[in-house]
């Protein structure tokens, strides 16, 4: 047998160090892909919970949206709530008028009874048991219950004018928020792409750098212009983000809820609800000029309740019921006299008693109640009613003053609004041609950097311009509708109601789009 090389070892032989040290190698490589696996299973485990938790985008048209904001924000619903109040005051006014059913029942044990000591026992009756009917009207309250029924019906009419007027007021409040967030999407649009004309023409510039065409000042003055835009996105995005969060609160979905915003505003729209709106309504019609009126007339019929602490009440009632008067226990039986011999033993003489039932006590009658003297109560009553009804007059004419003053101010705005909204469409459609014919006389050679940066400012100015002006006009149309008294009107709809993602980024390397 040959021998064998001197590193090959016999079974059970210690192995070489080289040998420990791959065995240690392989073993380490295979705990670090076993780690590898249980950590990645475990980043898996805890991101499926959270994508699960993570909300949808919801597709919110503005109908929807006002909708909603009637149905379940708290403006809305305070305002029911106060109707519901008034309505409630009417069942109490008008209970007072109503005849009234009672049903009474008392029981009572005498511990001990001075007359049946005094007199005889004739009168002690340790237990007496009462169970009656009370039937009463009060016929003449001077007039209380009659305006009082007034004063409460008045009260809730008011406060429906009065919710019809915040859920106006709800109404243009959810449009101006999601027409700012229209506003501020279509702004971040438009300085986007204004970002990308800048980061297009810095390279440009650049490569006119490169080839001697330009100077190192053109591709300063490049870079400065396009760092001075970025400010303004984050100023856009962060005026949609506040005009979202204060939809969200107007209609109770949750801040963390994202959003898309569906409904769109074009001239043409707007357009639309020009036609639908006029100013030939009166200030009266408002609901709170309605409301303020209502209530003056409330506060009068409170005056007449107050002077009828002064009048007479007369009342009639009939009261039917039975009594018993047993000797211990509850009663169980009609009450009867029974004859019984009397206590001296003679014969001539016959004595009665009752059997402890139930007698019959029925009983008619009329009350009459006149406060000659009060304290003066009633007097300071009627003088809080009478304040109280100043007040409420004065209220109206501020009411009515701060309403024509409203209409004032919205027609004003509706005839700027108007004015700016023709112009701005026709100053756009100028400077994009001017922007674009700036481009082509620098691409050419024949103009400056500075003319195409003052043409690209001025195209930036103009569409956000043209961009506000509709938007302006579309609420200023909502504004003059609700301070006319007009149901504000919706523009068409497009999108669905359905759960989506948000819209994509528009294409920077794209012209700015045109509204």
């Amino acid at each position: 047998m040959r021998d064998r090389p001197p590193h090959v070892n016999r079974r059970g032989a210690r192995p070489r160090a080289g040998n420990i040290e791959s065995l240690w190698g392989v073993y380490f490589g295979m705990l670090s892909r076993l780690r590898l696996t249980i950590l990645g299973a475990a980043l898996v485990a805890l991101a499926e919970p959270a994508a699960a938790q993570r909300p949808d985008t919801l597709a919110l048209t503005l109908e929807d949206a006002v909708r909603l904001a009637l149905r379940v924000g708290d403006e809305a619903r305070l305002a029911s709530a106060q109707v519901q109040l008034t309505d409630a005051q009417i069942t109490t006014a008008r209970a007072s008028g109503l005849p009234q059913l009672r049903i009474n029942a008392t029981q009572t044990h005498v511990i001990e009874n001075a007359r049946a000591q005094a007199v005889g026992q004739i009168f002690n009756q340790p237990n007496t048991y009462n169970a009656n009917a009370n039937l009463s009207f009060a016929f003449f309250q001077g007039g209380r219950a009659r305006a009082g029924l007034r004063l409460a019906s008045r009260s809730r009419d008011a406060a429906r004018l009065n919710a019809e007027e915040v859920r106006s007021q709800v109404t243009l409040d959810v449009q101006r928020a999601y027409v700012l967030a229209l506003l501020g999407n279509r702004v971040t649009e438009i300085r986007t792409a204004g970002y990308q004309l800048a980061s297009d023409r810095l390279g440009q510039v650049e490569r006119f750098l490169q080839a001697g065409r330009a100077a190192r000042y053109d591709v300063l003055r490049a870079r400065v212009e396009r760092a001075n835009l970025e400010p303004m996105i984050v100023e856009a995005k962060n005026a949609t983000t506040i005009a979202l969060l204060e939809l969200k609160r107007l209609t109770n979905i949750p801040a963390e809820q994202p959003l898309a915003l569906t409904t769109r505003i074009d001239p043409s729209a707007v357009r639309m609800m020009l036609a639908s709106v006029t100013d030939t309504v009166l200030v009266a019609e408002r609901p709170s000029v309605r409301a303020a009126e209502l209530v003056v007339q409330a506060r009068r019929d409170a005056i007449a309740v107050a002077r009828a602490d002064l009048l007479p009440t007369m009342s009639v009632f009939i009261q039917s019921g039975y009594q018993a008067f047993p000797q211990g226990g509850f009663p169980t039986q009609r009450g009867e006299l029974l004859t019984i011999p009397c206590a001296d033993g003679t014969t001539t003489r016959i004595c009665t008693t009752q059997n402890g039932g139930w007698f019959g006590d029925r009983t008619i009658g009329t009350t009459l109640s006149w406060p000659l003297f009060d304290g003066l109560r009633a007097k300071g009553n009627i003088d809080l009613a009478q304040a109280q009804a100043r007040v409420a007059e004065l209220e109206l004419a501020r009411e009515r003053e701060a309403v024509a003053i409203e209409v004032a101010r919205a027609r004003a705005e509706f005839q700027r609004a108007q004015a700016l909204f023709a112009a701005r469409q026709q100053n756009a459609g100028e400077a994009t041609e001017a922007f674009t014919l700036a481009s082509l006389r620098y691409d050419r050679g024949l103009s400056t950097q500075l003319e195409v940066s003052d043409a690209q400012l001025a195209l930036l100015t103009a569409q956000t311009n043209e961009a506000s002006a509709v938007y302006d006009l579309y609420l200023a149309t909502a504004e003059m509708a609700r301070a006319l008294g007009r149901p504000i009107p919706f523009p068409p709809v497009s999108g669905a109601r359905t759960t989506s993602t948000p819209e994509p980024t528009p294409n920077a390397n794209a012209a700015i789009p045109p509204r």
